[in-house]
This record gives C-alpha cells, structure tokens and sequence, in this order.
C-alpha cells in the first residue's frame, strides 16, 4: 500500500484486477453493451437505403418513396417521429438522476452530521458517481456518439445537452474532490464542503429536473407531459425514492458480513428515509392524475396502459410501504422493498416516456400528428418496442456502473467504513 497526498492507495497489478472472479460479471454486462452498440452501429451506418439515383430510375414508385421517408426518418428502430422519446432516455433519466440523488443524500447527511452514513460516504459517493457515467454513456448513443463533434462545430447553446454540459463539467470534478477529501480523512475541509456540494447538488438537480421538464413541455403534440403538473418536482420524488433503495442494497451486500450492528442500524435509517420517499411519490401519483389531460388520464388509468401503470404503483409504493412501514429486524425485508422500488421506478419512467408517445393527440398541422407520410390522422395508440440493440445499451450500462465502482474501489477500498 502507497500513500499520495494523503490518500492510501492499494498495490494491486492490472493482471490481478482483471482476473478478480467478481469481473466476470461486469465482463459480462459489458459484452451486452458491446452487442448492441455494434447492432445499434449497423443499423444507423450499413442498412441498405433508397437514394435519389433509386429515386430517377423508378419516378413515381411508391416503393422507393417508402424506402426514401425510412431512410430519412427511420424504420426498424431507434428515434422515429413517432416515438421521438426512447429507452436510451429512460435509462439516461433514471441513472442520472438516481446517482445524483444519492451524492445528495450523502451530502445532506454530512452537512446535518450524521455518523452512520459518513462511515460510507466514500462508497456512496463512488456509487452515485458510477451511475451518473452510465448515464452519459446511455445518452452518447442516443445523440450518435460518432457525431457528436458536430455539437461543437455547429453549438445550440440554448439545447437541453448545451445546457448540461456546463453542469456536469463543474458537478463531476466537485464529486470527485469530495471523495478526496473523505479518503484522506481531513474531516474539517469535507464538512466544510458539504455546504458547498449539498448547494450544487440542489442546484444540479433542480436545474437537471427543469431542462428535462423543459424538453417534455416543449412537445405539444404529447399532451399528457404538458399537462403534468410540477414535472421537475416528479422527477425528484421518483428518484429519491429509488436512489434510497438503491442505498440499502449497497449496505446490505457491502457491510453485512463485517460489521453487523453499523449495517443494521444504517439499514434502519435509510430504511425511514425510502418510507418517507415511497409516501410522498404515491401522494404526487395520487393528485397528479387530477391536472392531467382527461382523455390521457382515461388511457393511463383505464385504456391501454392501466396493467402497466398499476403494476408500477404496486412495485414503488404499494409493496414497499407493506414491508417498509414496521422496522423488522430481519433484513430480508428491506433487500426485498428495495429491489420493488427499483423495478417500480424504473418502469414509473418508462411509462411516462412510452405513455406519452403513445397517443398523440394535439392537431398542429390540422389534420392530427404526423403519423405517416400522407399525415393521417391518428386512430389509435402508437407503441413501438424498443430495438434489440437498444435494449442491450441499456442492460450493458450496468456494467458501466459495476465497472467504475470496481476500478475505484481496488485501489482506494471506497467499499471500507471509516
């Protein structure tokens, strides 16, 4: 072990760490993410198209007209005019804003000075850090990371990306100075800090949570995300009730064979934090619905979505507050909890952006959304499955968190109480 600038740093060799059995798993998730960039890459770039040499040699064919509008506006998958909004967004929001409710969290905790989970900063900062990255890497597909130099050939500073570029180019170095300053145990200057990273924490979630809202209310062809009341405000419940459960399964895993009685008593305390956070996302869910578009509302309560939307309650708030609501000893309990307000969650923002893609109803260009290239009106509900290799980028940004969260805890043990 080494020390550097009051940081103890571990002697592990690149041959170790990448032999380590628990690398496997993340060998594996990032196998499925390499599957479906390369599916996603040959969809984008080697498909065969029509072109306007088709188009001179066949005048008039409809055929070629229908090869041409897919090769312009897409066919089999990915972004389609359609359904502007896909899973890469989903799992962009979920990651992102999941990690940076966790680094608030801490933050908070640090600034109120509670013991408990200051032991563990280091880890759940790492944590919230690891998924903020794959929540880049999600996004960095969907704006074709190939071209992604164009944003700064031609800049849009007032873009949604323009906007958070700033953001994160100030948030993620703060993030990481913080861990610094928990790792080299100079307790004074991460109190001091704490102020600091809670206000930007705020403030990135605030602002994050608005530019996102911003991007939904801008689309009045989908009335059910213009409607929505407080849409940043959604966000945030959602989010902190799943970055809380994200929080007991790291201590449960990371500390419940070394100290027993710390690990209980944190899983008892972020326990009340997850109950409090799975209240206050039903009483939204459960007034939200009464500003929402009347005809959207029928199909999210009782048309097309309603399985959907109902599991999603039982998954995030129902079950959850059933087994969170009495403090059990047994732990299996609050593990149990956990991974429903994941899943729950998850599927919340799922069905939020396909919910809202699904049945267009504003009358823009007087003849309803532009379904088809003829601009039919719309007759029924628009769902589109996402692609295979999108599914894959999204299963594989798992891997992204395990990877970061492993390469920083080898060499700096984020994963040890202090």
């Amino acid at each position: 072990m080494a020390s550097y600038a009051g940081v103890e740093i571990n002697k592990v060799s690149f041959k170790t760490l990448l032999l380590d059995k628990s690398m496997y798993i993340i060998y594996l998730f990032l196998g499925i993410a390499l599957i479906g960039v390369l599916d996603v890459f040959y969809e984008r770039y080697f498909l065969a198209a029509a072109s306007a040499h088709d188009a001179g040699l066949n005048p008039g064919s409809r055929e070629v007209a229908e090869a041409m509008r897919a090769a312009v506006f897409g066919s089999g998958g990915e972004v389609k005019r359609e359904a502007p909004w896909s899973l890469y967004i989903v799992n962009y929001m979920y990651m992102i804003y999941v990690g940076s409710g966790i680094i608030f969290i801490v933050a908070a905790a640090d600034l109120l000075g509670d013991k408990l989970i200051k032991k563990a900063s280091a880890g759940f900062l790492t944590l919230g850090l690891a998924m903020i990255i794959a929540g880049l890497f999600t996004i960095l597909m969907d704006l074709n990371i190939t071209h992604i130099h164009q944003m700064f050939l031609s800049p849009r500073f007032t873009s949604g990306m323009w906007l958070m570029l700033p953001l994160y180019a100030v948030y993620i170095p703060i993030i990481i100075f913080k861990i610094y300053l928990t790792l080299s145990n100079k307790t004074q200057w991460s109190k001091q800090i704490a102020i600091f990273i809670l206000i930007m924490s705020l403030l990135v979630e605030i602002v994050e949570f608005y530019i996102q809202a911003k991007l939904f209310n801008m689309n009045e062809a989908r009335n059910f995300w213009t409607t929505y009341p407080f849409l940043p405000l959604y966000f945030m419940v959602s989010s902190f009730a799943a970055s809380a459960a994200i929080m007991i399964l790291y201590t449960y895993f990371s500390y419940r064979n070394t100290d027993r009685s710390k690990c209980q008593d944190m899983m008892s305390l972020i326990q009340k934090m997850t109950l409090y956070g799975v209240i206050f996302l039903g009483a939204y869910e459960a007034t939200a619905y009464l500003f929402i578009d009347k005809k959207w509302a029928e199909i999210i309560l009782f048309g097309d979505f309603k399985l959907y939307f109902y599991t999603y309650l039982a998954l995030a708030v129902g079950i959850p507050f059933i087994l969170l609501y009495k403090d059990f000893l047994n732990n299996s309990y609050k593990v149990l909890a956990s991974v429903f307000i994941i899943i729950g969650t998850y599927l919340g923002k799922m069905i939020f952006v396909y919910g809202g893609n699904a049945y267009p109803m504003s009358d823009r260009f007087g003849v309803g959304f532009e379904k088809y290239g003829e601009y039919e009106p719309v007759r029924e509900v628009i769902f589109f499955m996402p692609p295979i290799g999108e599914i894959l980028v999204v299963i594989g940004s798992i891997g992204v968190v395990l990877l970061v969260y492993k390469l920083v805890d080898v060499y700096f043990s984020v994963s040890k109480m202090r």
